[in-house]
């Protein structure tokens, strides 16, 4: 019996440490290594069906669609095909990861900006209780990476911004608030993201801070977050040389990224921070980790070197053939192999999962639908948008001056639809009576026909694009519109729903909002905002103007 169990962050008691150690003990060794995997759910098929009876897996993360029935047909099927209650991961960051039938709740930046704790508390308890009834019961936030690197694509609009007090205090509503309600949070991404500005879907990012930098910020945001008993911290495919170079004279090592430094995940976070809780590796495919060994080695190194469960699979029967090949190899070793299996249990027996599950149900989330759990949501969205800049007397914009708008737009661009879908600004102006065009390929830059121009950008925060930024000759449609401002021959203005950086492109535009999410609520009070009917927010977590002057004017 593992009495650490009894401490935190899963405080169990003796019917629930029985629990674990009995079905520990009833586990054959290829049940235990099914254990270490967490699996990708996302198109609902027999297929993935198969792999839950083929693997039977500790976990699986669950990409909601659109279709509740489906949903909820689903989930009770995944559960039913697992010998062992499942954990049921998500990214439950709100913005466009909310559910689409569910609350469309503020992202995590947004959020930030209102310096409102009580709001996170909120916004969270709305989040747990429609996960809770979709069968989700371990939540992959809060992000308490550092917005530092502006360019930062992967960071942007998931962080609660560049400031540690406010990250330090809303990060600890968000596990307070999940936990209270039977899910289980994460922090990630250990060991800090944020001040490199790539990507670790596409490369190993890089911690660069001293000890003494990391410990003023990282070290006292994951300090935290373990004293507010998190149950889980997300190992990422991210560096920390300063640290390693004090262990290790072999320059190859000082690279090495987290979810497979046993350094960092077992000296620093278990040993000097004194985490106790599940250490989850964070997506095994990103190029972060794939790039540094063969598939083979890593998924035995990121069970070796400390983490407890394996994030997503390039082939999972594969993954799992090599996983059970390095167990019974001794490259990973039994005592690794019971530490993470008790570990995935215990958590597993802290979140209730021992106990007999209820079926879920579309009836109860539809009773959810219907009460007023949500109520708050629009109102908060509202208050989100922020106005960064207003000059020339711009804004508001009336019929009088402004009655024909061109509309230049990326549309709302996400990491797993091929297309932008379309915003709502436009219809909302023209039933506001504004004679609204919308610029299409082909179309002639011509402003003269136009009394105001309108550019709408909406990159939440994207996986796999490196960076965002204004891209003209495609925004312009053309090599030589890409070096035309059309701010010196009319008035102007620029929304950003999703990253909160574009200034930093376009300097000289004359108004710029920060939006934040393409949410529908968002969209509104945008609308609302440049009519004058709202007052917009004028205050943010992060600095818009990117720390030079020149954005300001």
């Amino acid at each position: 019996m593992n009495e650490s169990f009894r401490n935190a962050p899963f405080f169990l008691d003796d019917e629930e440490l029985a629990w674990v150690d009995e079905t520990y003990s009833e586990l054959t060794l290829e049940q235990k290594v099914g254990q270490l995997f967490n699996l990708i759910v996302r198109a609902n098929s027999a297929e993935e069906l198969s792999l839950i009876d083929t693997i039977q897996p500790g976990a699986i993360t669950k990409f909601v669609g659109r279709d509740l029935d489906t949903e909820v047909k689903m989930m009770n099927q995944l559960r039913s095909h697992s010998f062992i209650p499942l954990l049921v991961s998500g990214d439950l960051e709100g913005g466009g990861m909310s559910f689409p039938f569910g609350a469309q709740v503020p992202n995590q930046l947004g959020l930030a900006g209102l310096k409102d704790e009580s709001a996170v508390e909120y916004c969270t308890k709305v989040i747990a209780q429609e996960a809770k009834l979709l069968g989700v019961n371990w939540s992959f936030t809060p992000v308490v990476d550092i917005n530092a690197k502006f360019r930062s694509a992967v960071v942007g609009t998931r962080s609660y911004g560049s400031d540690v007090d406010v990250i330090e205090s809303m990060s600890r509503s968000n596990i307070t608030t999940f936990q209270k309600n039977g899910i289980a949070a994460t922090a990630k991404h250990w060991p800090g993201e944020g001040f490199d500005d790539r990507d670790q879907h596409l490369v190993t990012t890089v911690n660069p801070l001293t000890m003494s930098e990391w410990e003023e910020r990282y070290g006292r945001l994951y300090r935290s977050a373990i004293d507010s008993n998190v149950m889980s911290i997300m190992s990422a495919h991210i560096a920390l040389p300063e640290y390693v170079k004090s262990h290790d004279d072999n320059p190859e090592e000082w690279w090495r990224p987290a979810s497979v430094s046993k350094l960092l995940n077992e000296k620093l976070l278990r040993g000097e921070l004194g985490f106790n809780g599940l250490i989850v590796s964070d997506a095994s495919v990103m190029a972060g980790l794939s790039s540094w060994a063969k598939r083979e080695n890593v998924v035995a190194e990121v069970i070796e070197n400390g983490c407890d469960m394996l994030l997503f699979c390039k082939d999972p029967v594969e993954d799992y053939a090599f996983l059970l090949k390095a167990v019974r190899d001794g490259r990973v070793s039994e005592a690794r192999l019971e530490q993470a299996v008790m570990r995935i249990l215990a958590m597993k027996a802290a979140l209730g999962l021992h106990e007999k599950q209820q079926e879920v149900s579309v009836s109860q989330f539809n009773d959810l639908l219907a009460s007023n759990y949500a109520d708050r949501i629009p109102e908060l969205n509202r208050r989100t948008v922020h106005l960064v800049k207003n000059r020339h007397g711009i804004l508001p914009i009336n019929l009088e001056r402004h009655k024909r708008v061109l509309i230049i737009s990326t549309g709302i661009r996400h990491v797993f639809s091929p297309e932008p879908a379309p915003l709502n600004v436009a219809s909302m102006l023209k039933s506001e009576g504004f004679d609204v065009t919308e610029f299409q390929a082909g179309m002639a830059l011509n402003v003269k026909e136009y009394d105001l121009l309108l550019y709408l950008n909406a990159d939440e925060s994207m996986l796999v694009k490196s960076h965002i930024y204004i891209d003209w000759m495609a925004l312009h449609n053309g090599f030589g519109n890409a070096m035309y401002r059309p701010w010196v021959d009319i008035p102007t203005v620029m929304v950003s729903f999703g990253h909160p950086y574009l200034l930093y492109d376009a300097p000289k535009v004359p108004v710029y909002i920060n939006a934040y999410s393409p949410l529908l609520e968002v969209q509104k009070a945008v609308v609302e905002g440049l009519l004058g009917r709202l007052r917009f927010n004028t205050d943010a977590a992060i600095d818009p103007f990117c720390g030079l002057e020149q954005l300001r004017y």
